[in-house]
């Protein structure tokens, strides 16, 4: 293991990191809210800690290694968390213990959503600003933006972009050469966010609320500037703006560059893993937009449909916006909403959760082994869109989902320890892994009523469930640790 190279990465990832603080302050210093020292502060600091360890560790080989990549991932994770919420541990308003700030912080570069901070209409705009650029820059992964710099100062970059990049097919790329391939994601990303700030713009939202949402929207976080979410607005336009633009960051952004690449829609309409997604978003907003109607939630069908399907395009992407306080809906649908949202979308997209693609994998091989029993010596391949799946794919995948609720299972009994009832304990940790937001039962509004411990164990399900399990168990395996 070549620990100097990973804490000359980190340092640079640090550098990097005390970039992100002057937004905020720039902000902070037009408004005149007070709040621009704990930016600076905390910008000097990182500064300081990168340049440190740039200067230690620059002449350390820059190749990194397969292991080495997953080591700095999850080290990144864990010490970005800590560095972003140094300015809020320092803040003023909110006046957040540093357990809390973690918290916030992991929630927002996870673009889980979850929130201990009540009271958002009154915090200055330095700060909300901050939080939705939290969100922004973990959507599409440090690690990715990271990769395009690295090159530059000689560090190898494809050993982090497998390690950090969500989805089961890690090695598809997009151009030849990494560095491409991370600048035509974030291109792509980039664009899209200012269609969506534009659009919210258009539909009724002031410049700062229209881009503070576009982040939120785009990395499918669902942080918002107001303690009420999108219903805030009350505005049906700004919905629907919400519900494109959730929908299209829950698609494969490498489905995005090429059909951007082609000028062609073909490449959505021919994806099985986007075939599945939207099926699966439509059976789930028919079945909410029935149960609200015939349970009389809501007057009329129109507005059935309306706030069933805006709540499960947002779990489904894991983007955690509400209109409704979902988690009082019928018994039926907050469980139903939070399975969606630990499905979750499409690989190569912002949101969380299983990910279309594997659902339909361990559903065609839960078919074949259905077919075997039937026709036990017949050969049966897997196949996605034509392509034939491997042993190896197919292997790997039920080895993630058994990780996945073994992961969900021991963290889930871990939060009822802390006190948590049995529905809020396991709500709280599906929410969190599936990095979804809201949840049910007492952390269906915020995690304000989450323990010290509890909040701990949440932060280290959301960066499980960012980083898809197998990054961060690696770590706990001694070959991995073995020379």
């Amino acid at each position: 293991m070549r620990y100097g190279t990973v804490l000359l990465i980190l340092g640079v990832l640090l550098c990097m990191a005390s970039l992100t603080m002057l937004p905020p302050m720039g902000i902070s210093l037009w408004e005149g809210d007070g709040e621009h020292m704990p930016f600076l502060i905390s910008f000097l600091l990182l500064v300081a800690i990168g340049g440190f360890l740039w200067s230690t560790y620059r002449d350390e080989p820059r190749e990194l290694r397969l292991r080495d990549g997953f080591l700095v991932v999850a080290a990144m994770w864990i010490v970005m968390g800590m560095a972003a919420a140094l300015p809020l541990t320092l803040a003023r308003n909110p006046a957040l213990s540093f357990t809390d700030a973690v918290f916030e912080t992991v929630s927002g570069l996870t673009t889980t959503g979850a929130t201990t901070i009540i009271g958002l209409d009154t915090l200055p705009s330095s700060i909300l600003y901050y939080r939705q650029q939290l969100q922004w820059l973990g959507g599409m992964g440090i690690i990715v933006l990271a990769v395009a710099v690295l090159p530059m100062l000689r560090i190898g970059g494809m050993q982090l972009y497998r390690a950090e990049t969500p989805g089961p097919m890690k090695d598809t790329k997009l151009t030849p050469r990494i560095t491409e391939t991370a600048k035509a994601l974030w291109y792509i990303y980039l664009v899209i966010t200012v269609l969506c700030a534009l659009s919210y713009w258009v539909a009724g939202m002031s410049v700062f609320d229209a881009i503070g949402h576009a982040f939120s929207t785009l990395s499918t976080g669902g942080f918002s500037t107001h303690d009420a979410s999108l219903s805030y607005f009350h505005s049906p336009l700004i919905e629907f703006v919400s519900i494109v633009f959730m929908a299209v960051s829950g698609i494969n952004f490498s489905l995005h560059f090429l059909a951007w690449r082609r000028l062609s829609v073909r490449v959505y309409l021919e994806d099985p893993e986007v075939q599945t997604y939207f099926f699966v978003l439509g059976m789930g907003a028919l079945a909410s937009t029935v149960v609200l109607f015939f349970t009389n939630i809501y007057d009329g069908v129109f507005e059935s449909f309306r706030f069933g399907l805006f709540q499960v395009v947002s779990c489904i992407t894991t983007t955690g916006y509400t209109t409704a306080s979902f988690y009082t809906w019928p018994a039926m649908l907050p469980p139903l909403l939070l399975i969606l949202g630990m499905m979750g979308a499409c690989g190569g997209s912002t949101a969380g959760g299983l990910k279309s693609l594997r659902v339909l994998m361990l559903y065609r091989q839960s078919l074949r082994e259905i077919g075997r029993l039937i026709h036990p010596n017949a050969h049966i391949p897997i196949k996605i869109g034509g392509t034939r799946l491997s042993g190896r794919m197919v292997d790997s995948v039920w080895g993630f989902f058994f990780f996945y609720v073994v992961s969900y299972i021991v963290l889930g009994l871990m939060m009822t320890a802390t006190g948590l009832d049995i529905t809020s304990a396991f709500a709280a940790v599906g929410t969190s892994i599936a990095n979804l937001g809201p949840g049910l039962g007492d952390v269906g509004p915020n995690f304000t009523v989450v323990s010290d411990a509890g909040k701990w164990i949440c932060a280290f399900a959301m960066i499980l469930g960012r980083l898809e399990i197998f990054t961060v168990l690696v770590l706990f395996t001694p070959a991995f640790w073995r020379q």
